[in-house]
């Protein structure tokens, strides 16, 4: 079965939030596979950003599928609310589960309210043994190469590790990072099998983000070698 081309999903936090319709346009009509929207609840992690009300306005008007990432504590209280509001990806942290049964639970509660895509995220310092149990459940797992809860940070290489061991079970679901992604970090987290990476700074700050997204995407096919077409 081949690979599935990579897929690039700018994060909507690094978006000037002023004209968040607007920024939504700009990355899709530069190429953007997914949006990448960060809720955050200021108890999981110490930030606070959006929730149901943004993300429906954002549906609204994208063209694409809206990834949804929920660092919060409680993920199986809200994910009516972000499944009815547009999400077609949505992921919740496994740190939120008391165990890989716990964790299942939420999944199932996910898939009963029609989540598309089910994905289950972990942070720098989560063993990536939380998650292996987890693979037959899940649409796709979100690595973290940063720590939850704020944009800007300096990539954490030693989080290649995770994702290689995730495709050495030869799991082929979604592999995605996010933290600290541009044009250098990049091939050595499509190298590692990552086949969705989410960029937000590196992109809305770029002169040119039709030129820099074009140029991630074939710098991640490249580090993967011969690039694969849908």
């Amino acid at each position: 079965m081949p690979r599935r081309p990579i897929l690039i999903a700018p994060s909507l936090l690094a978006a000037d939030f002023a004209c968040l319709g607007d920024e939504l346009r700009r990355v899709e009509e530069a190429g953007a596979d997914w949006l990448h929207v960060d809720v955050m609840d200021g108890h999981f992690v110490p930030n606070l950003t959006i929730g149901p009300v943004v993300v429906e306005s954002l549906k609204q008007r994208a063209r694409v599928p809206l990834d949804v990432h929920l660092m919060i504590s409680e993920p199986r209280r809200y994910a009516r609310a972000f499944v009815n509001a547009g999400a077609q990806v949505l992921t919740f942290h496994v740190e939120t589960a008391r165990d890989a049964a716990d964790a299942r639970e939420t999944i199932a509660l996910f898939r009963a309210e029609g989540v598309q895509r089910v994905g289950v995220s972990l942070n720098p310092d989560c063993p990536v043994e939380r998650v292996l149990p987890l693979l037959g459940d899940v649409d796709l797992v979100l690595v973290m190469s940063v720590f939850a809860g704020f944009g800007g940070q300096r990539f954490l290489p030693e989080t290649l590790a995770k994702t290689r061991a995730i495709r050495a079970t030869g799991w082929t679901g979604y592999v995605e990072m996010d933290g600290g992604l541009n044009a250098e970090t990049i091939p050595a987290c499509a190298a590692a099998g990552a086949d969705v990476l989410v960029s937000g700074s590196a992109l809305f700050s770029a002169p040119d983000l039709r030129e820099a997204l074009t140029r991630f995407r074939a710098v991640a096919e490249a580090a993967r070698g011969e690039t694969i077409h849908a």
